[in-house]
């Protein structure tokens, strides 16, 4: 039986078009060998996307956590998303804060993790949130 994973990638995204309109989320979870072990695409009704983001994000280390994992390297094309959980900007949104307070708990059940902001097009899960 293979023991579960200790460190993934999580590459999430959530997207609203219009904005604010119907939303998705995707994810998708890499192995420390690159291999993808999970990935979701949903709709979520009406949402922003600065709120699909952070859904997206949650539903991804929600899976991470279901699956074991000890480490997570989050990659998202968010860079509101990225830089508040990192602390650099302030929640002021307050539709958002639930949202971020959720993200929070979440990584403190970590053993540690890092998030990067990579481009859209290098975002795995970009097509996955956009296939509602």
């Amino acid at each position: 039986m293979e023991s579960p994973p200790r460190r993934l990638v999580v590459y999430c995204d959530g997207a609203a078009e219009p904005n604010p309109g119907p939303a998705g989320i995707g994810g998708i979870l890499l192995d420390e060998r690159g291999k993808a072990v999970a990935q979701f695409s949903r709709s979520i009704g009406e949402s922003t996307n600065n709120q699909a983001e952070y859904r997206a994000l949650i539903a991804a280390l929600e899976m991470a956590l279901e699956l074991g994992a000890a480490e997570v390297e989050i990659r998202s094309d968010s860079q509101l998303l990225v830089s508040q959980v990192c602390g650099r900007y302030r929640v002021r949104n307050a539709a958002l804060r639930p949202l971020w307070q959720r993200t929070a708990e979440l990584l403190r059940r970590f053993h540690s993790y890092t998030i990067r902001h990579i481009p859209r097009g290098q975002n795995r899960a970009d097509a996955l949130s956009r296939r509602f």
